[in-house]
């Protein structure tokens, strides 16, 4: 089972993973000012990851798969890792729709 993990940056601000059951980072959020704005986009992220519209599918310069997930007002609230393949990246969406309702919270901040 996958689970959020909450933790306080360099800068003071809150920022979650999404970790698979593995334990492996599939989607970080931006950054927050308060614990609360990071407890909302961690609910975001359990509502738009049902979407696969909310999915935005790209490619770095180096040209690595990457995908950020999008809430229904365009806004990012979370973004992959980078990827070998087209489908390693499917693969990590697969993931995120899968473990991103269910995940449990961990708050380290």
């Amino acid at each position: 089972m996958g689970k959020f993990v909450i933790k306080k940056d360099k800068s003071d601000q809150f920022r979650f993973n999404l970790k698979a059951g593995n334990g492996q980072i599939i989607l970080s959020s931006e950054a927050y000012t308060t614990k609360t704005a990071c407890n909302n986009g961690i609910e975001s992220v359990r509502t738009n990851s049902q979407d696969d519209n909310r999915f935005d599918r790209l490619e770095a310069k180096n040209g690595s798969p990457y995908f950020n997930l999008k809430a229904g007002n365009g806004q990012i609230i979370g973004t992959s890792e980078m990827y070998s393949s087209k489908d390693a990246m499917e693969t990590g969406i697969a993931s995120v729709k899968n473990n991103a309702p269910d995940a449990t919270v961990e708050d380290n901040s």
